[in-house]
């Protein structure tokens, strides 16, 4: 990466001094389901997510606590998933039907400061939100602030929902400060992108393969649906992910990217 590149800039120096590394993993989980709901996969997904061994882990719907009148009580997923090897988490409910939460969710081996769910949508259409976090990196370092959305089905809908987006990043989060943006976007026309270029928010992905990385359906990856956005930090790499078992667990393939956080000067 040369002196122009976008995520060397955030830096502010050709070298981070004093960087962590951290791994990040996003994925659709679609309520632990395989496409077309045909299997429950969600010890399986456990399994696969703890694997790749991510520092932050991003999830998409992700089914809450249900309401005890419904007829089938479920796990909380989130809780499910984070037990034991992810002590901080935090869960943005979206939409609530016949008693079933569903919603995004963040997995976090650093302590969760704050955390807060914004509603993106209005009018007909399924409840979409971006939930916010801001986490505490320790002594001699800026906060990082993360988000975790899923996106609408049509155009109209992710052009509304990115509008609010970005007065969200714009109002919540300083200039200066790292921040990851992912989750799964529904964009397969890689719009988002260009929308999101103000913001100089980074496609990890796209910046170094000069393509959004293909992950819906899992088992034959043809649409670029999930992305993952970096901004303040000093370096990212995509992470390649094994076909197997990801093929079989979920609709969507996940995608994990290595990110470079710099020490406040």
């Amino acid at each position: 990466m040369g002196a122009s590149d976008p995520l060397r800039q955030a830096s502010g120096s050709d070298g981070p001094v004093g960087a962590i590394t951290l791994r990040v993993l996003t994925v659709n989980i679609h309520k632990g389901y395989t496409l077309f709901n045909s299997r429950f996969m969600l010890n399986e997904l456990r399994d696969a997510i703890r694997e790749v061994k991510s520092d932050l882990v991003f999830l998409q719907e992700v089914i809450g606590k249900s309401d005890v009148a419904a007829l089938h009580v479920e796990p909380v997923q989130y809780e499910f998933l984070a037990d034991t090897l992810w002590p901080e988490h935090a869960y943005g409910r979206n939409a609530v039907v016949s008693g079933r939460s569903f919603g995004n969710a963040v997995l976090s081996n650093f302590p969760i400061i704050s955390f807060r769910n914004h509603t993106l949508s209005t009018g007909p259409g399924e409840p979409r939100g971006l939930l916010h976090c801001v986490l505490d990196l320790g002594p001699g370092r800026d906060p990082l602030h993360v988000m975790c959305t899923h996106l609408g089905l049509t155009e109209r809908q992710r052009q509304h929902q990115l509008s609010e987006l970005r007065t969200l990043v714009d109002r919540d989060v300083p200039p200066g400060a790292p921040l990851i943006l992912a989750g799964d976007f529904n964009d397969w026309r890689s719009r988002v992108d260009a929308m999101l270029a103000p913001l100089d928010l980074v496609e990890v992905f796209r910046h170094a393969d000069g393509r959004n990385a293909p992950t819906f359906p899992a088992r034959w990856p043809l649409l670029k649906l999930d992305r993952i956005y970096v901004r303040g930090i000093a370096n990212a790499r995509p992470l390649p992910m094994p076909r197997q078992p990801w093929a079989q667990l979920s609709d969507h393939a996940p995608l994990a990217a290595e990110v470079q956080l710099r020490e406040h000067p």
